[in-house]
C-alpha cells in the first residue's frame, strides 16, 4: 500500500514563500510579515492568519486568493486564511532583508518607530530629500525627491 507523505508546516512555509505583496512584488508576504502563523492539521489541512499593512488594505483579497492557490498546487487540499488586525502590523516586524530589497528597488525603507526618520535617497544616499506628498502608490508610502540627484522616490512610512 502507497501512502502520500504528510504535509508539513515547513512545506505549507516554503509554498507560501512564493506569495508577494501584490503593491510591491519584490516581497514575499513572510518578508514584509504580513504572515503571522501558519498551521497544518493531521488530516493536512492548513490555517493561515495574515495581517494587513494598514486596515483596509486593498490588496488583502489578492494576498488571500495567492495564499490559496499556492497551498492547493503544493498538494494542501483545506486552506482557511484568517484576518487579524489585532496586534496592529508595524513596519517593526519587516526582516532586514526586506528592508535591503526595498533599497534596491528604489523605496526608502522605514526608519525605527519613535524615530525622526532620517529619509535617505536610495540612489544616491543623499540625506537632501524633501516630501513631495504623503501619500504615494499605495497608503503605506510617500512620494519624496532627492535634491541632489533630483530623483524621485518612495518612501516607505515607519507604522
Amino acid at each position: 500500500m502507497v501512502t502520500e507523505d504528510p504535509r508539513t508546516e515547513a512545506d505549507a512555509r516554503r509554498a507560501l514563500r512564493t506569495v508577494v505583496d501584490p503593491d510591491i512584488p519584490f516581497l514575499s508576504i513572510e518578508e514584509i510579515a504580513i504572515l503571522r502563523d501558519v498551521v497544518v492539521d493531521e488530516d493536512g489541512g492548513v490555517q493561515v492568519v495574515i495581517t494587513p499593512t494598514y486596515s483596509g488594505c486593498p490588496a488583502m483579497g489578492v494576498i488571500t486568493q495567492d495564499i490559496v492557490s499556492a497551498l492547493t498546487s503544493a498538494g494542501f487540499s483545506d486552506v482557511a486564511v484568517d484576518v487579524a488586525y489585532s496586534p496592529a502590523w508595524t513596519t517593526e516586524w519587516m526582516s532586514s532583508q526586506a528592508r535591503g530589497k526595498l533599497a534596491a528597488n528604489r523605496i526608502a525603507p522605514p526608519g525605527p518607530l519613535g524615530v525622526v526618520d532620517e529619509v535617505l535617497c536610495p540612489l544616491c544616499a543623499s540625506d537632501a530629500v524633501r516630501t513631495v506628498s504623503e501619500f504615494g502608490s499605495t497608503a503605506c508610502k510617500s512620494i519624496m525627491v532627492c535634491t541632489s540627484c533630483g530623483e524621485p522616490f518612495d518612501h516607505f512610512k515607519a507604522i
